[in-house]
């Protein structure tokens, strides 16, 4: 019986990682149809989202199967319990990858966001990958030098996100007020993205090290 508790455990950081897998895809192929305007790989972003709501789902009830029939204690219940709430951080992180590909949808033919704006874009797009690549790799190594570098990328998205609001709010500002609206809800999803991503990794390590640093939440 315990072994078969153990199996268990070990198929929910499986799953975990799975998940984590197909939001860093998701996030990449986003950004993509965000950069060249691609309606066709927008849908396929929002549909694929789906599965990872599936995922998530399935996992939570394995997790709460576990919690009820086992009766877990110490590091075997901090890990389901950490499970259920890391599920819940991939699969938002998920929905704003979903979120960058429905602005796509919207606004298509149009770009979602002036050329002025779309460096700064492409500067957060390429952290929220760091981000995604390495909460897979931490899900996959518990290797606790990859939760200071997903925070480290996490605080460049954040002076990112100050930037686009500063450049908003300039007097040479002269976009429409649904460009501008586009504009903060994009800053917001990659911001956004990168929190959920930071949440993931100081839950890990709480796992690993059954500490809990309260300068994080969530």
């Amino acid at each position: 019986m315990r072994k078969l508790f153990q199996e268990d455990l070990q198929n929910l950081g499986e799953q975990l990682i799975e998940i984590s897998s197909l939001v860093s895809t998701a996030m990449d192929r986003a950004y993509v149809s965000f950069e060249s305007a691609d309606v066709q790989l927008a849908e396929e972003v929002i549909a694929a989202d789906t599965q990872i709501d599936r995922l998530q789902v399935e996992l939570d009830e394995k997790a709460i199967d576990l919690l009820a029939l086992q009766g877990p204690v110490a590091s075997d219940l901090r890990m389901i319990v950490g499970a259920l709430r890391m599920s819940t951080s991939l699969e938002r992180m998920g929905d704003l990858a979903r979120h960058i590909a429905q602005l796509v949808r919207l606004r298509y033919p149009d770009q979602v966001a002036p050329a002025q704006l779309r460096p700064t874009y492409e500067k957060m797009a390429e952290h929220s990958f760091a981000v995604a690549d390495r909460v897979t790799k931490l899900l996959k190594t518990r290797g606790m030098d990859l939760v200071q570098e997903i925070a480290a990328l996490n605080e460049q998205i954040n002076e990112l996100h100050a930037g686009i609001f500063t450049v908003i709010a300039t007097e040479g500002w002269d976009a429409s007020a649904a460009t501008t609206a586009d504009c903060v809800l994009t800053s917001r999803f990659f911001e956004r993205f990168g929190d959920h991503g930071v949440a993931v990794a100081k839950k890990v390590e709480y796992l690993v090290t059954g500490e809990w640093d309260s300068r994080y939440s969530e």
